[in-house]
């Protein structure tokens, strides 16, 4: 499950973006979203929950109640350190750079056939020059980007929220979308000058017929789409269907879900309803739909005050297949008669015989563990529920892991038959898709339901505003390392109004918040940086997906005595720019960014009408207008009309001053460190545990002893083949036998290599251009992603780095600057190379290409004060890494162990970077001339016309035009690089390593060298190892373990198989199950169907949706890979006749790892002791925290 903090759109691992890391740190507030996990039930009656004699597992849950409710009155249950001074909140944020940076992942070989897969991302922490939310590449999770990269503004019509971290294929990673693409740019791809279908009446008899009448239709040029609202007459339920050319069709139903309580009630709800249904009786249809469609996107997320499923495909058997499998989850779920699901998915005390101690399992309940043992986390949660104490959003809608227990089954049951129900959804159908088709799939299940009165018992009432502002102190779980009383936390918080804002004030505050926050060349965010009172901004700026907009800014690694002086100084800034205003070019540059954005309409993997769907949403969920936030256009000119008219000081003091300066609802977080507070916690939740058993008698032990067995006999229990086959799929005939192709021509310009795309791309140019590492000294390996960085936030000899970035943001869509690693199959050498990556509108070539040769050789290396800035953020950004992505520093740190790419990446993105960024944060006063010199000598080794690669992706007008400017460029690089060093084949230690962090949750790493073993490629390993992911490692270690996630991932180009848990409540049990992968592969009965489903999911994986820049740099990865055509057609038909023989086969390959691997846990001290007092396990611990 997920749940929605503010604005905030869904990045896929395989986006090919520009990536704008993020203008704030991870710590940014948003309205926290969680992701899926599915459930359902069978009611006798539509709509109805059947009555039921209490089965004895519901008669031994009434006993445990009581149990619970007797341990958690003791004074213990509340403990004084928690400084509760409001409810529990519904949306504190999640980390979205460490999410986002799970990029420590090596690419899977199994993208890379198809796109380019993401060749070792290299996560460096470095903060990017660019906007806060970072438009990710594909490649790597690039050090920095530009300015221009920006996201745009946060108004409702500009946004489209989503998901921060979703569970796809057994994958939880933070799919984050381009910054501004996420606000801004939602369009269909479609270009037919009409979108209008031709016999509008017709279908709307049809819909007549079937129930539906219609309430408004628009033609939304911005999207090129014909829009109707249609109403269910029997129960009210709204339908918008949005129809034009885009293959990649989304469906999505929406349920305002307000919670009363932080018990979690709607995260464990969403989780739950995709594990059966009436028509699907198995125990996951959803884990089925991952395993064997070809979706584009597939989960549900929870929000503070809403719960959505959307799906996406291309194939529109497909894509009705899931639309089923959805809508009978959500209205018929088994879940709301299954106490075991609602026990798995929620909560449950687990004993394994009546001798042990009793513990806590649950998926959300270690879910959301994780999510409160991280600062930021917890600092989202304190704001959101001051700043609202009085409606839903001062509850947790995640859930309070001291609030979960006390969810009872029967407030579950009830919550579904309350709000699950179509007179209180939201239905959304987007694509190329037959509008007939939409309503009778819709009708089947509406017409059994009768009206109800869910409508208005969902609807959200605003807070009322303070009459004074609020200050709060929390305290969060610190580590030993470092000065704490260097490690505060400071954020001042406002909710800017009480009723709804109009149109064209929602677009200005969002271009507000771009012009205050949006580029580190944004006076707020530049002069707090500057200021020296912290290390990293923290606070999301203005976020309006909820009822009320807020604005949030703030501080994190705060001295003590500085708390203070950061508000002062928050609130002195803003009435200067309010007196002052902003300089014209930063306006103009913020203009073009969010012009640019939305004609670009680049929303990378992330599909296009599901973020059409979100920024619908964030009006249509509160009965106000779905259509007003899809039509930018005229409030767009309205806006720049008045600028232009009145001046931009008239248009965005009056904001200042209005909605922040004047507005006395304002609540001040203040986070303190405290390192005992994580033991504390478990010492907390033991006691309630230890008086929850002592009030027990014997037969309650032994019968909760037998409920554990049965519960994990169920989960193991695998599902009858009737039952599975009731899960609709598509056969291998449906599938392409070859792989999608990308037109490329090499050719060259001035003895450069230069990669051509013949792509419609709507008169944008896309650009890389590649540089050869290799020829840089091995010692400035780490100082690399701050080199990447300082190329573009410091200036040159005619211009400081605040008007570099300015014209960047005023000529181009974005430049970003990133190292790029990854093996390369049957050689020993890795490719190394730096990536600069621009775009721009054709009309505006010479000016990228211009810039791009500016920030390479004119940017000067001399600002000292800078530089320590982005070593401090950078610091704190991998801080924050390890407590929310610690299973992208174990997969790191193993591949590190493991291969030479892996070492590399890690030295530039993990924990040795974040060893060697606290080593260099204390000598930069007394080495800066050394420093300055060294970044310098890494500008003359790296960027030569020498192993020089361009790559240019548009149409073929464009490509011909561009040549005249890449030749150019070409002609004003050196000539030569200098010598650079021994080839890097260095190699981490390799021994089973634990990294110690303060933690109630665990993530856990085992891998090894296949290719080392023997093993030789074959497409199969593709389909085996995501059948391993989404079965074996599922029910494993999420279902059966309690982890939020469980998975592997097969590096082809290197040999590296990897185990990876995330949220794991368990470390030696986790281990067990990687070494019983091999006996589960050879004891598997794979029959015709389940293997049709493994080899059609892989091929979704293969061909899965991409843009047309996309669509270039994947071309790009393969060549740099030497991935040739022939062999993606060689593996694509090894995929599709992959066999039972290729299972057993492979387990003799991935056995080898059992006695021979390596393991990284990123754990709890308590764990780490804990594993090596059973079993010594490792050998090398190290304290991050």
């Amino acid at each position: 499950g997920c749940t929605i903090a503010h604005s905030q759109t869904l990045y896929a691992l395989a986006t090919t973006q520009f990536f704008s890391p993020s203008k704030i740190d991870p710590g940014a507030k948003k309205p926290r979203i969680f992701l899926l996990a599915s459930f359902f039930f069978q009611p006798k009656q539509a709509g109805k929950t059947p009555e039921k004699k209490p089965s004895s597992r519901e008669s031994l849950a009434a006993s445990i109640e009581s149990s619970y409710h007797a341990a958690t009155s003791a004074p213990s249950s509340n403990p004084p350190h928690r400084q509760k001074q409001t409810p529990a909140r519904a949306d504190g944020k999640l980390d979205t750079h460490a999410m986002e940076r799970v990029a420590l992942l090596r690419t899977s070989g199994r993208r890379l056939l198809q796109r380019c897969g993401r060749p070792r991302p290299l996560v460096p922490a470095a903060s990017s020059s660019a906007p806060r939310r970072r438009l990710t590449s594909s490649s790597s999770a690039a050090s920095s980007s530009s300015s221009s990269s920006s996201r745009g503004g946060s108004s409702r019509l500009l946004a489209a929220a989503a998901p921060l971290h979703l569970h796809a294929a057994g994958r939880y990673w933070p799919l984050t979308a381009p910054g501004l693409a996420r606000r801004l740019s939602v369009p269909a791809v479609s270009t037919s000058p009409s979108p209008v279908p031709s016999d509008t009446d017709d279908v709307h008899e049809y819909a007549a017929k079937l129930g539906f009448e219609k309430v408004s239709e628009q033609v939304i040029d911005e999207c090129k789409s014909a829009a109707v609202l249609y109403k269910h007459k029997k129960t009210g339920a709204e339908v918008m269907s949005v129809a034009n050319d885009d293959e990649n069709k989304v469906f999505g139903i929406v349920f305002r879900t307000p919670p009363k309580n932080s018990t979690g009630i709607p995260h464990i709800l969403e989780h739950s309803v995709l594990c059966g249904s009436r028509k699907y009786p198995l125990k996951e249809p959803f884990v089925e739909l991952l395993k064997g469609s070809l979706h584009t996107f597939l989960n549900a997320f929870t929000y503070p005050d809403r719960t959505c499923y959307p799906v996406a495909s291309t194939n529109t058997k497909d894509f009705y297949n899931l639309v089923d499998v959805y809508l009978d989850a959500v209205f018929f779920p088994k879940c709301v008669e299954d106490f075991q699901t609602f026990q798995q998915e929620g909560w449950h005390y687990e004993l394994n015989s009546p001798e042990e101690e009793i513990s806590y399992k649950g998926v959300v309940f270690n879910e959301m563990k994780g999510v409160y043992s991280q600062p930021d986390n917890i600092m989202g949660r304190v704001s959101q529920q001051a700043l609202s104490p009085d409606n839903t959003y001062g509850v947790d809608c995640g859930g309070d892991p001291n609030d979960i227990p006390k969810l009872t089954f029967e407030e579950f049951k009830e919550f579904h038959s309350k709000f699950y129900h179509p007179s209180n959804a939201r239905i959304w159908f987007y694509g190329d898709d037959d509008t007939k088709e939409r309503l009778r799939i819709l009708s089947e299940y509406l017409d059994l339901f009768e009206a109800s009165a869910a409508r208005n018992e969902s609807k959200v009432m605003p807070q009322k505003l303070f009459k004074e502002p609020v200050r709060i102190a929390e305290k969060y779980p610190a580590g030993q390392e470092g000065d704490l009383k260097k490690k505060y936390m400071v954020c001042t918080n406002w909710l800017l109004s009480e009723e709804p804002l109009d149109v064209e004030t929602e677009l200005a505050l969002g271009f507000l918040d771009h012009l205050l926050l949006g580029t580190p060349a944004s006076p707020l965010r530049r002069i707090l940086l500057e200021s020296g009172l912290g290390e990293a901004i923290v606070g999301g700026g203005v976020e309006d997906e909820l009822l009320q907009p807020q604005f949030s800014i703030g501080l994190k690694g705060v001295s003590e005595d500085n708390i203070e002086k950061v508000e002062e100084l928050v609130m002195q800034i803003l009435k200067n720019l309010a007196e002052e205003g902003f300089a014209p070019e930063a306006v103009e540059a913020s203009m073009n960014t969010i012009e640019f954005s939305l004609r670009e309409n680049n929303t990378g993997s992330f599909p296009r009408g599901l973020s059409l769907m979100l920024r619908s949403m964030g009006k249509w969920i509160y009965d106000m207008d779905p259509f007003e936030p899809l039509k930018y256009e005229q409030p767009l000119q309205q806006l720049k009309a008045r600028i232009a008219e009145k001046g931009s000081k008239a248009v965005f003091s009056p904001l200042i001053e209005k909605y922040i300066l004047n507005n006395v609802h304002r609540v001040t977080v203040e986070m303190q460190p405290d390192p005992e507070k994580a033991s504390r916690d478990e010492a907390a939740e033991k006691e309630i545990l230890k008086q929850v058993k002592s009030s027990m008698t014997q037969e309650d032990l032994a019968e909760l002893a037998r409920a554990t067995k049965e519960l994990k006999d169920k989960q193991e229990t695998p599902d009858p083949p009737e039952a599975l086959k009731a899960v609709p799929s598509l056969s291998l005939q449906d599938i392409p036998k070859k792989p999608i192709h990308v037109p490329i021509e090499v050719g060259e310009i001035n003895g450069v290599k230069v990669l051509q795309h013949d792509l419609f791309t709507n008169d944008v140019v896309y650009s890389e251009v590649v540089f050869d590492m290799g020829s840089m000294k091995k010692e400035h390996l780490q100082l690399l992603p701050l080199f990447c960085q300082s190329l573009l936030e410091m200036g040159t000899k005619d211009m400081d780095f605040v008007q570099l970035n300015q014209l960047i943001g005023r000529k181009t869509g974005g430049i970003s600057v990133y190292p790029l690693t990854s093996s390369i199959k049957g050689k020993e050498d890795p490719l190394t190379r730096v990536v600069v990556r621009g775009k721009a509108m054709s009309t505006r070539v010479e000016d990228l290409f211009h810039l791009m040769n500016c920030l390479l050789q004119d940017v000067q290396f001399t600002e000292q004060q800078r530089f320590k800035q982005f070593v401090s953020q950078s610091k704190a950004r991998m801080e924050n890494r390890l407590r929310g992505s610690g299973h992208g520093i174990a997969a790191a740190r193993m591949d590190a162990k493991l291969n030479a790419a892996g070492w590399i990446s890690e030295q530039m993105g993990g924990v040795s970077y974040l060893e060697y960024l606290r080593d260099l944060e204390t000598k930069i006063d007394q080495d800066w001339d050394r420093i300055s010199a060294s970044l310098e000598e890494m500008r003359k080794s790296l960027f030569s016309k020498e192993g020089c690669l361009i790559n240019i992706t548009s149409d073929s007008k464009n490509l011909e035009k561009s040549g005249q400017h890449i030749a150019k460029f070409l002609d004003a690089l050196p000539s030569s690089p200098s010598l650079g060093s021994d080839p890097w084949l260095s190699r981490l230690p390799s021994v089973n390593e634990a990294i110690v962090i303060p933690t109630q949750v665990n993530y856990v790493g085992k891998a090894g060298n296949l290719y080392q073993s023997g093993y030789q490629l074959n497409g199969s390993a593709y389909v085996i190892s995501k059948h391993i992911s989404n079965t074996w490692l599922w029910d494993r270690v999420r279902v059966s373990g309690g982890a939020y996630g469980g998975f592997c991932d097969f590096d082809t180009h290197s040999g590296v198989f990897s185990y990876l848990s995330y949220r794991d409540p368990n470390l030696l049990k986790t281990l067990e199950v990687y070494d019983g992968t091999a006996k589960f592969l050879r004891e598997l009965d794979v029959d015709d169907d389940a293997l049709t489903k493994a080899i059609i999911g892989t091929i979704g994986d293969v061909d899965s949706y991409q843009l047309p820049d996309a669509k270039g740099y994947s071309s790009l990865m393969r060549y740099l890979l030497g991935i040739t055509e022939e062999e993606r057609q060689q593996r694509r038909e090894e995929i599709l006749a992959t066999s039972v023989k290729d299972f057993k086969e492979f387990a003799d390959a991935v056995e080898t790892i059992n006695d021979n691997g390596v393991v990284v846990a990123v754990a709890s001290p308590d764990d780490v002791e804990a594993a090596n007092k059973e079993k010594s396990l490792f050998s090398d611990i190290k304290k991050c925290l």
